[in-house]
This record gives C-alpha cells, sequence and structure tokens, in this order.
C-alpha cells in the first residue's frame, strides 16, 4: 500500500493543530498554578528576532490552512492576525482545524502533480503537489508547531517530548 498525498498532509496538520490546543491547555494549567500572566506567555519568544509564541500560533494556522487548501484547489478561509486573548488563539486553531477538516480525500489525492506556485517579494517557488507539501508546506509547518512548543517549554511550561507527539493522547 503506497502513502497518498492526503494521508501525507490533511491528519498531520490535523494532529499537530490538535496537539498544538494540548500544549496550551497545559499552558493553562501552568498560568494558574505558577501565577504566570497568560498575555506574557503570548509575548514570549526565543529571541535573537523570532517572532513571539501569537505570531508562531498565526504562522503555523496560515501554513496549515493554505497547505491544505493549495493542495486541495481551494481558498483558504481569511484570518486576519489579530488575536489579543489566549481565548482568541485557541479560537484560531479551532477555526483553522474545522477548515482543514473540510478538506476531503478526493481533493487531494491525485493533486501530487498540481502546480503550486507562491509569489513573495523578489521571488517566485514552483512546486508540483507532491513536492510543495515535502519540501515547503509540511517543514514550515512543523517548524512553527516546534518553536511554540519551545517557546512555552524555555517559559517554564512542563511539556515533553510525548506531548508534542501524541498530543493530549500522551500519558500523564
Amino acid at each position: 500500500m503506497s502513502l497518498s498525498l492526503f494521508d501525507a498532509s490533511i491528519p498531520v496538520y490535523l494532529q499537530m493543530l490538535r496537539n498544538l490546543t494540548h500544549f496550551m491547555n497545559k499552558a493553562e494549567t501552568f498560568a494558574a498554578d505558577e501565577h504566570v500572566e497568560l498575555s506574557a506567555l503570548m509575548e514570549a519568544s526565543l529571541g535573537h528576532g523570532m517572532a513571539n509564541f501569537t505570531r508562531q500560533i498565526q504562522f503555523a494556522s496560515d501554513a496549515a490552512k493554505s497547505g491544505a487548501a493549495r493542495l486541495a484547489g481551494v481558498e483558504p478561509p481569511s484570518m486576519p492576525d489579530n488575536e489579543a486573548t489566549w481565548a482568541e488563539l485557541k479560537e484560531r486553531i479551532a477555526k483553522t482545524i474545522a477548515f482543514v477538516e473540510t478538506i476531503e480525500r478526493g481533493q487531494v489525492d491525485g493533486q501530487e502533480n498540481r502546480a503550486v506556485v507562491l509569489t513573495f517579494p523578489g521571488r517566485t517557488m514552483e512546486f508540483t503537489g507532491q513536492s510543495f507539501l515535502l519540501t515547503f508546506s509540511l517543514p514550515n509547518f512543523l517548524f512553527h508547531i516546534t518553536t511554540a512548543y519551545d517557546v512555552l517549554r524555555s517559559q517554564g511550561v512542563p511539556l515533553g517530548k510525548m506531548d508534542f507527539l501524541a498530543g493530549a493522547s500522551a500519558p500523564a
């Protein structure tokens, strides 16, 4: 049995977005127990010019919804980057999950050779559907999930490897 483009994309986006919600739930408990303001966690970063936790959530959301949409040949929902509260960040993840869940296998499978063109200021990148997923979309998405995880860890949130890999189904 071969791995389909759908199997390599949509379930991965969904699992890791759900794991991101799990990280945030653990961070809420940590913040309450340690008397840390959630706003401080939202503003935390790894330094050296890296985006803060809020931006990492927005970037991860954008990567998942845009990646899924491009693979399926549909428009992603617009989500302005205006989240100002922890609850709004969690809602953004929930909206992203809801959108990604609408993508059906038949929209993605068989699109390995679909042309995907990304235009940036001063640069255009051209991919096939498969190369887009494997060399750009998933690495970009996982970078922002990992960075969000690392930001919370750096602030003392007790996250471990199984939280990253298994999320809410991780052993306590």
